[in-house]
């Protein structure tokens, strides 16, 4: 792996270009689904409490085999987990075209979440060990803008497929795009970290609890599952709350979403590198309440795109620097480890969110329910300006001990 050239760590190499353009495609195929299978499960008779099972059984079987890849990390090289990920999902995607039973469907559902825990474990993972340690807060930003344009992007194509051409079309879009993942994946050549190389699998040594959490690095995917809670409203209920308020352009709102995400992108990457992550968090979740706000609102176009501008520029740029501040915070053999746990709290959040806030979503209005979750972020700036004050306390302490 090229990384220094006269003491200037290289971030462009062509692997890292590879990876990112090729978890970019993964992502928009998957994500297209994404905002389809609630109503998609309801075409064929699924009752309130199976459409609920068609986003939680899958948060539950990615959350559930993310430990077991993080312990297969630990000793073994990437190029195939890479490759056999994408291959799965690929396979899975195609497989919902013949799924006309909703307990087949919630089947292939529940299989689909084992895949997509091992692929985006094993390909977060494989990004950092491509990205210089000086530069990790840019390179994993830049590689979760590939993450982020894919969760937001992907579901207005989705919608407007889904919409316009039906289910079995929706399937040929995203399977082409799970295809041209595979094939930019497989071209990359993929650093295995020396430590990684030297140590044998060893079954016996794996623990689920152990493998599950990173003591290191808790602190930020606990905040992770809050802020991807409160996305979880806007990835649950933003097609039926355009249904709602008469909005038949609902796409825009992603649209918008990933226009200012890109934008942000650069900023905010080398803000964490030079500053760390609680003031841009912060920020972050500042703009993110004001867009959930300004969505509960919304009647028209105009306000929804205003909506998605401000929501992209603030959560468009927090996944990328809580991925970036939980990888910061822990030891390179146990990477694979945090970075399922990044992951699976994604998963578990929005999870969480699509039953709870279902639940809650039958006594009170859509709008409401978006100023509800912004509650979610209010609690992420209290934790963070808490860490921030610990962590000042502790460098003062150091320093001093120093002296």
């Amino acid at each position: 792996m090229e990384l220094e050239k006269k003491d200037v760590p290289v971030l462009w190499t062509k692997s890292f270009i590879l990876l990112i353009i090729g978890n970019l495609f993964l992502f928009m195929s998957f994500m297209m689904l994404m905002p389809t299978m609630p109503p998609q499960a309801k075409a064929l008779g699924a009752s309130d409490l199976q459409i609920g099972l068609v986003t939680s059984l899958f948060a539950v079987a990615a959350i559930f085999v993310r430990p077991f890849v993080g312990f297969v990390l630990e000793s073994n090289s990437r190029k195939w987990l890479v490759v056999v990920g994408a291959v799965v999902l690929l396979i899975l995607t195609i497989s919902y075209s013949f799924t006309y039973m909703i307990l087949l469907f919630l089947a292939v559902r529940f299989i689909h979440g084992f895949a997509w825990g091992v692929s985006t474990t094993v390909n977060g993972t494989v990004a950092v060990e491509l990205v210089p340690s000086k530069r990790i807060g840019e390179g994993v930003g830049y590689f979760g803008l590939s993450v982020t344009i894919g969760m937001i992007v992907a579901p207005s194509v989705g919608i407007f497929l889904y919409q316009n051409f039906g289910f079995q079309t929706l399937i040929i879009g995203s399977a082409t795009l799970g295809m041209i993942a595979i094939v930019t994946l497989a071209l990359g050549k993929y650093h295995t970290p020396k430590s990684v190389q030297e140590k044998t699998f060893n079954p016996k040594e794996f623990s689920f609890i152990s493998a599950l959490f990173d003591k290191d690095s808790w602190f930020p995917a606990v905040v992770t599952i809050l802020s991807t809670f409160g996305y979880g409203a806007i990835v649950t209920f933003i097609v039926i709350f355009g249904e709602e308020r008469g909005i038949d352009q609902i796409f825009l709102y992603y649209f918008c979403n990933a226009i200012m995400a890109t934008i942000a992108r650069p900023i905010s990457g080398k803000w964490f590198d030079s500053k760390g992550p609680w003031s841009l968090i912060v920020v972050c979740a500042v703009l993110t309440i004001a867009g959930l706000w300004v969505l509960s609102y919304t009647y028209s176009v105009g306000m929804l795109i205003l909506a998605g501008c401000i929501f992209g520029a603030g959560y468009g740029s927090m996944l990328p620097a809580l991925q970036a501040w939980v990888l910061s915070k822990t030891k390179p053999e146990q990477r694979g480890i945090a970075n399922g746990m990044y992951y699976s709290s994604i998963d578990l959040g929005i999870g969480l969110s699509a039953i709870l806030l279902g639940v809650v979503s039958s006594y009170v209005e859509l709008g409401t329910v978006f100023q509800i979750s912004s509650i979610c972020f209010v609690i992420v700036i209290m934790m963070t300006m808490i860490d921030y004050r610990k962590q000042k306390q502790v460098k003062k302490k150091q320093s001093t001990a120093t002296v």
